[in-house]
């Protein structure tokens, strides 16, 4: 595995770090080549959930990796093959709206983009208060498109927040080693 490169972009769900950051050591841990990646939002915003530059410090440390955070520096992703697999962990509502209508005018949706003109998978892991209200015909486009590949995801609290989706990211690294196979893992959990 050491020869497969795995970029990993992060958007702003920022509640969610805490559990995405143990699995992208996971692939780490795994002998993935983990290059990150980072939506300017999530790369330098402060939140109640931790400072960006500690983030950071972390994913660099981790990864060993500079982190990509401009558009600039994502363009490179598809010209130089440098990935075999994008994972978006997480990939907020917003996120999926550009993927699916086309728009790269972010660090990670640039990357999502040109890693795509390879022909190559992209994982998403959904975040979002709205996957099912006003983002399920993204994540439906999306799922109907070549190379796009889900993290299997549910319902996170049908009582106070009925719209919200998130990704079990626990199963981040058997999604890439399925994806990477051209295999879905069953996207939706009970």
């Amino acid at each position: 595995m050491s020869q497969i490169r795995v970029g990993f972009a992060m958007c702003g769900s920022f509640c969610t770090f805490h559990k995405v950051l143990p699995e992208m050591e996971n692939l780490v841990k795994q002998g993935y080549d983990v290059l990150p990646i980072m939506s300017q939002v999530a790369y330098s915003t402060d939140t109640r959930f931790g400072k960006a530059a500690d983030f950071v410090r972390e994913i660099e440390a981790l990864t060993d990796h500079e982190i990509i955070h401009t558009i600039f520096s994502a363009e490179p992703i598809g010209p130089k093959k440098l990935l075999d697999i994008l994972v978006i962990a997480p990939a907020t509502g917003n996120t999926l709206a550009k993927l699916a209508n086309g728009i790269t005018d972010t660090p990670v949706t640039l990357a999502c983009k040109a890693h795509l003109r390879n022909a190559r998978p992209a994982l998403l892991a959904v975040s979002t208060n709205d996957a099912l209200g006003t983002a399920a015909k993204n994540i439906g486009m999306l799922m109907n498109a070549k190379h796009m590949y889900f993290v299997p995801m549910r319902q996170d609290d049908p009582e106070k927040k009925p719209s919200s989706v998130v990704a079990d990211f626990s199963r981040i690294p058997e999604s890439v080693e399925a994806a990477l196979l051209g295999r879905q893992l069953q996207p939706m959990l009970a």
